[in-house]
């Protein structure tokens, strides 16, 4: 008498092949522990903390008691480092030791006292963006009309400062928070190659014909490649963030839904590259087509400010913009939650997609 094994049962045991023959890839399990490991190790080496501090070098004589002044508002955020000579200084500003130089002439006092307009040298490097430079050469001009005894020749209007969002003064973020949600991104796009390859290996080899000759039907077969997809991509991702301890109480439910939509994201992703390769370079090729575009938002998250429009119509963005509120931010629900709508209505059309196309492929064997 024979049993009638349940539908659970035989989605289960598709998955557990699929695991298997991934157990047995090398070369994926080479990459996955790589990534993770290399991620980890990035994440624990690029700097935890920022420097907010503009350190100015300077030479000069007779002005002692001035930049004495200056120097005291040192915790304001600026740094007055004094050097003998314009050589040093010069030299200084090329090493980096200083942001920025500043050469007073002599007799800079007599001159400016008497109306002269004598000449400062201003040393940057060129890694220093032209803000801090214009800041500087503005703290001259001050510094003449405070010697000459003179207002600044303008009338500055009455103003208030009104800081639109989260001011960051003095609480700038460092480059290891900004790299979080961009690793665990990467993370999720990796498993896509594995996934793909996996898929394609059973349609070019009809293991999928192999499968569907027992009780599986295709949906079964549809139904394991999700939930593997899903384990493999999302796994790797949580694994990530227990390794860096980036959960925490507040946060906890909001990663794991942005995980898991990246996680089905690129498993449709990897449906759509798996069905349609030939062989494994055209599944690569494949892939890296769907998934490299798709890296464009995260480099959104290294230079804060508003995107543009056409990077935030892509896919990747919404999970993207998500991972970087509650893991550099610490937003919660209400903040994220148009970017999670956004992100569930794009996955829910590449998923769907990814559905098909696998569906069509496999029907056609």
């Amino acid at each position: 008498m024979n049993r009638r094994v349940s539908r659970p049962a035989i989605v289960a045991s598709i998955v557990r092949k699929d695991f298997t023959e991934f157990s047995r890839d090398l070369l994926y399990i080479f990459l996955s522990v790589l990534g993770l490991v290399l991620f980890a190790v990035t994440y624990y080496l690029v700097p935890d903390t920022v420097d907010e501090t503009l350190t100015v070098g300077v030479h000069q004589t007779g002005l002692d008691e001035l930049f004495d002044q200056l120097d005291a508002s040192e915790a304001d955020g600026l740094a007055l480092v004094q050097y003998a000579g314009g050589d040093e200084l010069a030299a200084a500003v090329h090493d980096g030791d200083v942001m920025v130089g500043l050469a007073f002439p002599e007799g800079f006092l007599e001159a400016a006292t008497a109306g002269e307009q004598p000449t400062v040298t201003v040393y940057s490097d060129a890694a220093v963006p032209p803000e801090v430079t214009g800041a500087v050469q503005s703290m001259v001009r001050e510094i003449a009309y405070a010697l000459t005894g003179h207002g600044l020749p303008v009338t500055e209007p009455a103003e208030e400062s009104i800081v639109l969002g989260i001011d960051r003064a003095g609480d700038q973020t460092s480059m290891r928070d900004l790299m979080l949600p961009m690793l665990v991104f990467f993370i999720l796009m990796i498993e896509t190659f594995a996934l793909s390859s996996l898929i394609a290996n059973e349609v070019l080899n009809r293991t999928v014909t192999a499968v569907l000759v027992t009780p599986a039907r295709v949906s079964d077969f549809l139904t394991a490649k999700t939930i593997y997809g899903t384990l493999l991509t999302g796994g790797q991702a949580v694994l990530l963030l227990l390794v860096l301890q980036a959960f925490t109480l507040g946060n906890l439910g909001i990663l794991l839904a942005t995980v898991l939509l990246g996680a089905v994201m690129f498993t449709g992703i990897g449906m759509i590259a798996g069905s349609a390769g030939k062989d494994f370079f055209s599944t690569l090729f494949l892939t890296m087509a769907f998934v490299l575009p798709l890296m464009i938002p995260t480099f959104s998250v290294l230079f804060p400010g508003t995107a543009a429009g056409w990077v935030q119509a892509m896919p990747s963005y919404p999970i993207i913009d998500t991972l970087n509120e509650v893991l550099t931010y610490g937003a919660g629900w209400s903040d994220v939650v148009g970017s999670l709508g956004a992100a569930l209505a794009w996955v829910t059309v590449i998923f769907v997609i990814g559905l098909l196309v696998l569906r069509r492929k496999v029907r056609s064997l």
